[in-house]
């Protein structure tokens, strides 16, 4: 199958008084047309950065997309002038935001939210606009869809407001769907129906999904391939299920076993990660994971540059120096 996007050793930096953050720092990966990439890590790592650098959301100063390639379509977005990237946004690339409630405009009708996109890429009328924008809510399960079009978001519940999220990101019909943490803050079963909803909504439009979550649960329901980052950088990628049952990577392998359901069969009980995530000004030589790996081997993971991913097996990578075919 073709591929939808391509990145290639995307790195975007932010400079601050205290220095320079490395947030995301020369990732690649592909998504294949109806395909769903995720991208997990802890709180921290970069998966929200590189999403709004696809999109090309990154606010200057004091962030700056360093080097790297975004091919969307056959065209790098990177080189595209801003006029020619608002025609993407919304339009051929739909995103879900994290946070609803602060991503809605709270001062603006829901109708008018939709409608704004239809009018602005499609060109419709203000009468066509709201027809098309009823039956988006429609479409994600909002009852009376005409009537909640004149709600404020402020009127609507939380996964309520996650729905109006998805219809506007719909709007267009994208072939790319971003969708950055969906489930957050949504109780248990509002999170099983919007993960329903977009598989269904996947499988109707046959677009491509990528993921953004901390919840390796989610990307177990959802994803075919998963991107594991830390610190910024890819340090797993694979077939979601040959990630899940062998993890190659010490950080994958302690995610796992610190969640209920996912833990791997040679571990009982669950397992904190020792210490925390590096601060994003330290300096650190060799794997980034090194301090607060248990297999962390003095004179090998701790020096020279960050280990870059090596291929275990076809389709599943690893960036750990202790494992895989030639450690």
């Amino acid at each position: 199958m073709a591929n939808v996007l391509e990145i290639k050793d995307l790195a975007t930096y932010f400079y601050t008084h205290d220095g320079v953050v490395k947030a995301v720092d020369g990732i690649s990966y592909e998504i294949e047309e109806g395909e769903t990439v995720g991208i997990v890590g802890e709180s921290g790592c970069g998966k929200s950065v590189s999403a709004l650098s696809i999109m090309r959301l990154i606010a200057d100063p004091p962030g700056k997309i360093e080097r790297g390639e975004v091919i969307f379509e056959g065209r790098n977005l990177l080189e595209l002038s801003d006029s020619e990237m608002r025609t993407v946004r919304g339009n051929r690339i739909g995103m879900i935001f994290q946070e609803p409630m602060t991503s809605l405009n709270p001062v603006l009708t829901i109708e008018r939210q939709i409608t704004e996109t239809l009018e602005l890429h499609l060109n419709m009328t203000k009468t066509q606009a709201r027809g098309r924008a009823g039956e988006l809510l429609e479409m994600v399960g909002i009852p009376d869809p005409m009537r909640r079009l004149k709600d404020y978001p402020h009127q609507m519940s939380g996964g309520m407001r996650q729905r109006v999220m998805i219809a506007m990101s719909l709007a267009c019909s994208p072939q790319l769907l971003i969708a950055d943490e969906p489930t957050t803050a949504l109780d248990v079963t509002i999170q099983a129906q919007i993960l329903e909803l977009m598989n269904q909504l996947q499988e109707e439009m046959g677009m491509s999904i990528l993921l953004i979550t901390h919840d390796l649960g989610v990307v177990a329901q959802m994803a075919d391939e998963v991107a594991v980052m830390y610190w910024g950088r890819v340090v797993e990628y694979g077939e979601v299920n040959k990630i899940f049952q062998h993890p190659e990577h010490p950080y994958t392998e302690a995610l796992m076993r610190s969640l209920p359901g996912l833990h791997i069969e040679r571990q009982s009980e669950l397992a904190a990660i020792r210490g925390s995530v590096p601060d994003p000004f330290q300096q650190l030589a060799g794997c980034a994971f090194h301090p607060r790996c248990d297999e962390c081997q003095a004179g090998l993971c701790d020096v020279g540059t960050r280990p870059p991913l090596r291929e275990i097996e076809t389709t599943h990578l690893s960036a750990c120096l202790k494992r895989g075919p030639d450690a």
